[in-house]
């Protein structure tokens, strides 16, 4: 295994380098080094530059996201040339020489191409590395290090993850599992969506293909759809402007199939219907699975949704009444008691969606991840007794981690005898269920499943008192 890598990013999706582009790159990299979230360090950072064209904005994206994405592997590249981050005193300095490598090693481009975007003045501020240096750090050979001798080691340097992290996933999957996962989580993720009622996905598609936007079906979720093309054109679109899509990882979309009943009779496909059920959606964000609900109960349905966050639930609000999805209502507090389906999908470390959200593996910790234990766990018995008998709940993550994923759902069972759990492979049918399900759960890894891993699990509350 070699540690650098041995291509270079796709020019189409790269976006257009310029002076202006790395500027806005570096100020949100250093944002995200002093604690900030990187979503909104690069809104703040494209909103600061102004003007910038949308191959430009699309090239800052993507340089904040890989900055981050492959921090491990750049200091070690900045080490071996004798410029360990350590013996540079300044952030602004140490990301400077981060962001040359990124565009040496995972670009292809040479001083001729960087220089011009990193020279004096500038582009960050205050700065005390001369151009000459960075000429050399672009130029300067760069022999392969010696291997770690361990798996975890070895991985978690190749694909710059915490060794923390990779040795716990390396507790659960063989080797070649475990490189995989790592280098899906590793890739820019693709722009996938979910085709909306009413009509097919195929009647979706081919109305892109008009429009000259490249898409394609994704096979393991009925409504998935996969942006083949960089341009994200597709967001200018009649079909889009219609509201017939939604933006919507592929796990996501799974998680809102796993709230389908079980059909009476199982021919392959899919679930049964959730049409006029009601559904409360526990932890809604931005709204995501909630408008998916909406779409799943229909008009004679109900969805009612509540968050901790007012921010991101005023935003849920907003996506709805865009959408005039009457059908869908935000009560304080919520009804559970009148819910057929309760969906919690409880915030968690994140471990499966570290492909969309980079920054944070380097912000994870062994003890963040028990404390999110801890907090799921009781979410989950704070809302047990508020459940209707017969309902069912669903408990998801977009976690990797057991300690948020069956620890948390076999704790709960054990302390709540009024529930147990139900399978979930006759939802999806025995073909996607080979693919998704392990036991009982839902277990979409990054592998297998385009967009990160997430999980499910079904928990029914029995007819007397729980």
């Amino acid at each position: 295994m070699s540690l650098w890598p041995d291509t270079f990013l796709d020019e189409a999706r790269l976006g257009r380098p310029s002076r202006r582009a790395a500027t806005a790159a570096l100020e949100a990299h250093l944002a995200v080094l002093k604690g900030e979230p990187l979503k909104l360090s690069l809104a703040e950072a494209l909103k600061d530059a102004g003007g910038l064209g949308g191959q430009e904005r699309r090239f800052t994206a993507l340089a904040v996201r890989e900055l981050s994405r492959h921090q491990r592997l750049l200091d070690l590249a900045a080490r071996t040339l004798g410029h360990a981050p350590s013996k540079i005193g300044l952030l602004e300095d140490q990301a400077l020489v981060r962001y040359v490598l990124w565009r040496r090693l995972f670009c292809g481009a040479n001083w001729a191409r960087i220089g011009p975007e990193v020279k004096l003045p500038g582009p960050v501020r205050p700065r005390t590395l001369k151009d000459d240096f960075l000429q050399r750090v672009v130029e300067a050979p760069l022999a392969e290090p010696s291997l770690p001798e361990s798996v975890p080691d070895r991985l978690a340097t190749r694909y710059s993850f915490p060794t923390w992290l990779v040795q716990r996933l390396a507790e659960l999957h063989p080797e070649p599992m475990l490189e995989a996962m790592l280098a899906a989580l590793d890739e820019e993720p693709a722009l996938h969506l979910r085709a909306r009622p009413t009509g097919s996905r195929d009647e979706v598609l081919a109305r892109l293909a008009e429009e000259g936007v490249a898409a394609e079906p994704v096979v393991l979720a009925p409504g998935a759809v996969r942006v083949a093309e960089a341009s994200h054109k597709v967001f200018e679109t009649r079909v889009m402007r219609e509201g017939r899509l939604q933006v919507q990882d592929v796990g996501s979309q799974l998680i809102v199939e796993a709230c389908r009943p079980i059909p009476i009779i199982d021919e392959g496909g899919n679930g049964g219907s959730l049409a006029g059920w009601t559904v409360a959606d526990v932890c809604a964000g931005a709204g995501g699975k909630t408008l998916a609900l909406a779409d799943e109960v229909g008009k004679a349905g109900r969805v009612l949704a509540g968050d901790r966050s007012r921010r991101r639930l005023a935003h849920a609000r907003e996506r709805a009444r865009e959408l005039s999805l009457r059908h869908v209502s935000f009560p304080h507090p919520l009804p559970l008691e009148s819910a057929d389906v309760v969906l919690v999908d409880a915030p968690c470390s994140g471990t499966g969606s570290l492909a969309r959200e980079p920054d944070q593996k380097w912000k994870l910790s062994a003890k963040a991840v028990a404390e999110f234990h801890t907090t799921q766990l009781e979410l989950l018995r704070e809302l047990a007794p508020q459940v209707k008998p017969g309902a069912l709940v669903v408990y998801a993550t977009c976690s990797l981690l057991p300690e948020e994923n069956d620890t948390v759902v076999r704790d709960f069972l054990a302390r709540e005898s009024g529930f147990s759990l139900e399978p979930l492979a006759p939802v999806f049918g025995p073909e996607r269920a080979a693919l998704l399900c392990d036991g009982p759960f839902l277990r979409a890894l990054p592998s297998r499943v385009p967009g990160g891993g997430f999980f499910a699990a079904r928990l029914r509350k029995g007819p007397g008192p729980g």
